[in-house]
C-alpha cells in the first residue's frame, strides 16, 4: 500500500494529484498545517518536518518533486514521465523543478498573509515583491506556452505529463496572490489541466485548506 502523507493545499496536493492521475491504490494520512509537523513521528519521515512523505515498497521518501519522480518511474505504463533517452527528458526536469521556483514565492506569500500572528511581523514590501516574483514566472509558462509548436496544449510537445502536474499545482497555489489576468496562454492552459477530474479530487473540501479567502492582495504602504 502506498501511504501520503498530506496537508491540503501544500506541495503534497502535487502528488496527491499524481497519485489520482496514475490510478493506483494509496491511502491517504492528512495532517493539519501546524505544530504537528514537528512531531519525532513525523520527523522520522520528514526530517524537515514538512509535507509530502510518502510510503511505497517499504521506504519512506520526502521532498515533493522527487516523490513525482520515483512515482513515474515506477509506474512508467501510465506516461506521465519522461524517461532517460526520451527526447523530451530534459524539458521534463526543468519544468518539473520549476514548480518550486513558484512555490518558494508562494510560500512566502502564504507565511505573510497566514502564518505570522501579528500585523507587526507583516511587510507589504515583501508581499509586493514575491506577488512580483511570481508573475515573472508566469511569464516563463507564458513564453513555453506561446512558442509555435503545433498542438502546444501542454508544457511538453509530447503531451500531458506530471510537469503539467507540478507546475499546475504551483499555479494553483499562486493564484490565491498574483492573478493571471495578463497571462492568457497560461489561463487557458490552467483551465485545461485543472479540469481534470484527478486534480478536482485532489481539492480540498470546503474549509479544510489553508486559504480563507479566494485572493490575498499585497498591503498598501
Amino acid at each position: 500500500m502506498i501511504v501520503l502523507h498530506h496537508c491540503h493545499q501544500t506541495r503534497s496536493m502535487r502528488v496527491l494529484w499524481l497519485l489520482n492521475e496514475l490510478g493506483v491504490e494509496f491511502h491517504v494520512t492528512p495532517y493539519a498545517f501546524d505544530k504537528s509537523l514537528r512531531s519525532p513521528e513525523f520527523l522520522s519521515r520528514s526530517p524537515a518536518g514538512r509535507v509530502p512523505a510518502l510510503e511505497m515498497d517499504g521506504e519512506t521518501y520526502f521532498e515533493s518533486g522527487a516523490i513525482i519522480e520515483i512515482l513515474c518511474e515506477r509506474f512508467p505504463d501510465r506516461g506521465l514521465g519522461r524517461l532517460a533517452g526520451d527526447l523530451d527528458r530534459p524539458d521534463w526536469l526543468v519544468w518539473l523543478h520549476f514548480a518550486e521556483t513558484i512555490t518558494q514565492h508562494s510560500a512566502a506569500l502564504t507565511q505573510q498573509h497566514i502564518a505570522l500572528y501579528d500585523d507587526a511581523m507583516r511587510s507589504p514590501v515583501v508581499m509586493k515583491l514575491e506577488a512580483a516574483r511570481l508573475k515573472k514566472c508566469y511569464a516563463a509558462i507564458e513564453g513555453r506556452l506561446s512558442t509555435p509548436v503545433e498542438n502546444r496544449d501542454y508544457l511538453l510537445t509530447s503531451g500531458f505529463s506530471a510537469a503539467d502536474i507540478a507546475v499546475g499545482q504551483a499555479v494553483y497555489q499562486a493564484r490565491f496572490f498574483a492573478k493571471l489576468d495578463d497571462f492568457p496562454e497560461t489561463a487557458k492552459w490552467y483551465e485545461r489541466i485543472t479540469a481534470r477530474p484527478a486534480f478536482r479530487e485532489a481539492l480540498p473540501r470546503e474549509g479544510a485548506g489553508i486559504y480563507t479567502q479566494d485572493f490575498y492582495p499585497a498591503w498598501e504602504t
